[in-house]
């Protein structure tokens, strides 16, 4: 019990990360955008999770061909994702949240068709040494069961060339049929540029099979917007107990449909890009409210908003992170004597124009972007350590990082000390990370951080060391 209540506070959180774009919601959902963020999260939840048997026994409906070998890929998956899902507390997270609120809707109800038995005859779409001899446009053109995407992508003459071709191996986060008619019948057709944007975040230029899925928190796609510099926004997948999903709100309904180029994935909900980093915030008073209100009392808010950026890391501390500082130290902050300190604490927590996800690096431009992903030679699981310091909106001021991985489990330590309590918040912008503790300097260089306990304001104002104005952005 004491689990499930320190956990159920961030279970909301992690579903607003993957909420879409407003602008891009309410155009490609035809203008019904839900009147509250409420509505939304119960919306997104009500879409999402259904069990792993469900996925294992409807994989094979997918298609009559290629999308028939999901099923025996699912299968050997089952164990893998059984095996993760007691590890990766992001995803238990969200099926806390969202178990009470799901339903196991049958998302391809073909009673009478049942998947073929693996000893019945010899299947050649079940024979895992069968080699492909179809792109996985082919694939998703020939399936009657993504005619919808296929007439969408069929708009676009440069993505079949792409989707055709061997430039890449390409992973498509492919949805079906089903997917399509969760939009409402009514209103004009998207602008044909959201429409691409919207296909360009369905896939990914990287080769992901569903091992590679399993045992990562983010994916590139081959949408760049210049809100991230040209980077890839990505997409963050897990596993719960319930399930294997793609923002959590988008449940993987097949597994490893090889293609000649690539391999395709089957979801069951359409993935919108999500809004920028101080709008989640915003929609999250319920966890951010303090800090909303801390943004707007120093001014932070419009100059975060109107400074030119390429991506960005923030570090965003919930409402509990301010009470742990105690109330003296909290009135001093929100006292006008205090509004330089609780600026510099802000600024403390901001990394511009270097967006670190937990299994990818994107730098400033003059250096090579990093994935986080060193892989065991003998076992073929990513794992490792991974260390950076992250320069801070303070002045002179870094974060130290380190990153811990084996498989699927990663963790983030902050100045040592410091944990990420809920990773990889996607942003249009950059990544959020909650932080259940305040992020303050030590002391000295190199000296103990803060360890969360309430603090006095004298020992609080030592750590900034501020004699004049904290400098403007």
């Amino acid at each position: 019990m004491k689990l499930i209540n320190a956990i159920l506070p961030f279970a909301a959180l992690t579903s607003a990360f993957v909420i879409p774009d407003e602008q891009m919601a309410e155009k490609a959902f035809l203008n019904t955008k839900p009147k509250t963020f409420t509505d939304k999260l119960h919306g997104t939840v009500e879409k999402a999770w259904s069990s792993v048997e469900s996925t294992v026994k409807h994989a094979a409906s997918i298609s009559e061909n290629a999308f028939d070998a999901a099923i025996n890929a699912a299968s050997n998956t089952k164990a893998k994702i059984e095996c993760h899902a007691s590890m990766v507390k992001w995803d238990i997270e969200q099926w806390l949240e969202s178990s009470s609120l799901a339903s196991d809707v049958d998302l391809f109800d073909h009673p009478h068709h049942k998947p073929k038995h693996p000893h019945h005859g010899h299947d050649p779409h079940h024979d895992p040494h069968h080699k492909p001899n179809l792109t996985v446009y082919q694939l998703i053109a020939a399936s009657k069961y993504t005619t919808k995407l296929a007439k969408l992508i069929d708009e676009f003459p440069e993505l079949v060339i792409a989707l055709n071709g061997t430039e890449a191996n390409y992973t498509v986060f492919a949805p079906t049929d089903k997917a399509f008619e969760k939009i409402p019948h009514h209103g004009k057709k998207p602008p044909q540029e959201l429409i691409q944007r919207l296909l360009q975040y369905h896939v990914s230029p990287e080769f992901y099979p569903a091992g590679r899925v399993l045992v990562s928190h983010t994916i590139p796609t081959s949408l760049a917007p210049e809100s991230l510099g040209g980077d890839a926004q990505r997409l963050r997948v897990g596993i719960g107990l319930r399930g294997l999903a793609v923002n959590f709100y988008s449940r993987i309904v097949a597994i490893n449909i090889f293609g000649t180029n690539g391999v395709i994935h089957g979801v069951d909900s359409l993935l919108l890009p999500p809004p920028p980093a101080l709008k989640i915030i915003e929609l999250l008073p319920g966890e951010f409210s303090t800090l909303q209100l801390a943004l707007i009392k120093t001014g932070l808010l419009d100059t975060l908003d109107a400074a030119p950026h390429t991506g960005g890391t923030f570090f965003a501390p919930s409402n509990s992170a301010f009470q742990r500082l105690g109330p003296r130290a909290n009135a001093f902050l929100f006292s006008k004597y205090g509004e330089k300190y609780l600026k510099a604490l802000l600024q403390y927590h901001v990394v511009a124009n270097q967006t670190l996800y937990s299994d990818a690096f994107y730098k400033a431009k003059d250096v090579d972007s990093k994935v986080v992903d060193d892989v065991d030679n003998q076992g073929g699981v990513p794992k490792g350590y991974f260390h950076v310091d992250l320069p801070t909106l303070l002045e002179e001021k870094s974060l130290s990082i380190d990153i811990a991985r084996w498989g699927g489990f990663i963790t983030m330590k902050i100045n040592g000390f410091g944990s990420v309590a809920v990773q990889d918040g996607i942003a249009s912008d950059g990544v959020i990370h909650v932080v259940s503790s305040l992020l303050l300097p030590p002391k000295t260089p190199g000296g103990a951080a803060w360890a969360g306990e309430e603090i006095s304001v004298e020992d609080f104002k030592s750590r900034f060391g501020l004699d004049d104005e904290v400098p403007e952005l």
